[in-house]
Formats: structure tokens, C-alpha cells, sequence
């Protein structure tokens, strides 16, 4: 169910991998209201349960298993979080039994929901609990990981203003050149000039880059 080996990940998946997560909290609370609502009888409220059920339980499936674009349990507190001490697999595939039996005693006989209803509200409290700690695991990896993007940018910035400073230098001793040349070396001044202009474009768009990682 985990993944084996690190791999290379974007921002994107550490964007689906925080909102599946929070799909997961969000809809076993909509689970578990909308399975009160149809043990006391609401109209289409068995049918919202059970559509939570399945996106609780694909969300779920789609964070343990590498595949399909995400990675898995692809770091160490999520490991511990889902198998180790924090045993949160074993937490919410408890939920989730619970909940499947619920909704089919409700399915079948409401009048018996009563006790399996009561079961999976206590199962709500600590399940929530780990759901809360996991999706602050991935964001706090998410967190890690643009900041490692923003220093790996501004390394990238730095060796391009390294270069931009060169290419100056090389301007402007090519002017220095074109000068003492006199009508000979007037096509050379032409191309220091454009290469001056395109250092000067460098500077631009670095600045922009560094304000806009800020």
C-alpha cells in the first residue's frame, strides 16, 4: 500500500494529495449526519451517506496506493501516522466497516439503527482526530516543499545574475573595442549594444521572479 521509493513531486500533487485528505475529513461528517437523517427517516438522505461512504473510502484509497499520478505513503510521518504508533489505517478502516454496516441496518430495518448508529458516533470523535493529524501532515510537507522550490529558484536566480554580470562586462569591453576600431568596428558596437539590451532584460525578469517568490 506504500509507495517503495521516493520519487520526483510537484506542487500539483502536493495540492491533490492536501485535498483529498480534506475530502476524507469533510465527508465523514457529511457520513455521519446525512446516516442520523435516514435512521429518523429523511427522504434521500440514505443515498448522500452512502455517496459520502464511497468518496470517504476512494479518497482513502487513492492516499495509500502509488498510482495514478500520487505517490503513496511516501514519507516517514506518514508512515508512522498510518501504520505505526499512530495506527490511522487501523482507525479508519474501523469508520469505515462500522459506517457499511450501519447504513445497511438502516437499509434494511431502521428501527434497529439505534446501536450501530451509536457505535459509529463514538468511532467519529477519534477517527476525526487522525484525520486532522494526517491532513496536517501534508500540509505541513506541502509547506516543506515550496520552500525547498524557493531556494532552488533563488540558487537558479543567482547563477543567471552571475551570468548577466559577465555578459556585461563582455558589453561593455566589446564597446570599449567597437570604439577604438573607428568605421570598422561599427557592426561589432551594434551587436554589444544588443547584448547589452538583453542583459538589461535578464535584470528585469529576475527582479520579477524573486518579487513574485517572495
Amino acid at each position: 500500500m506504500q509507495s517503495s521509493a521516493a520519487k520526483p513531486m510537484s506542487g500539483e500533487v502536493f495540492g491533490a494529495l492536501t485535498n483529498l485528505s480534506g475530502r476524507r475529513r469533510f465527508t465523514s461528517q457529511r457520513l455521519v449526519l446525512y446516516a442520523l437523517l435516514a435512521a429518523q427517516g429523511q427522504e434521500g438522505a440514505a443515498t448522500i451517506a452512502q455517496e459520502a461512504l464511497t468518496l470517504f473510502r476512494e479518497a482513502h484509497k487513492a492516499l495509500l496506493e502509488d498510482g495514478n499520478g500520487l505517490p503513496g505513503v511516501f514519507c516517514e510521518e506518514l508512515q508512522q501516522a498510518y501504520y505505526g504508533r499512530g495506527q490511522g489505517n487501523a482507525q479508519i478502516q474501523r469508520f469505515i466497516a462500522k459506517a457499511e454496516r450501519t447504513l445497511q441496518v438502516i437499509a434494511a430495518d431502521p428501527q434497529h439503527a439505534a446501536a450501530p448508529l451509536a457505535e459509529l458516533v463514538a468511532l467519529t470523535t477519534p477517527t476525526l482526530a487522525v484525520l486532522n493529524q494526517i491532513t496536517a501532515i501534508y500540509e505541513n510537507q506541502s509547506k516543506l516543499y515550496a520552500r525547498l522550490m524557493k531556494k532552488q529558484l533563488i540558487g537558479v536566480i543567482t547563477d543567471i545574475e552571475t551570468i548577466a554580470r559577465l555578459a556585461k562586462m563582455v558589453a561593455f569591453n566589446a564597446r570599449v573595442v567597437a570604439a577604438r576600431a573607428g568605421q570598422a568596428g561599427k557592426e561589432f558596437a551594434v551587436v554589444a549594444g544588443v547584448m547589452s539590451n538583453i542583459t538589461t532584460e535578464i535584470d528585469e525578469m529576475v527582479s520579477g521572479v524573486l518579487t513574485a517568490a517572495a
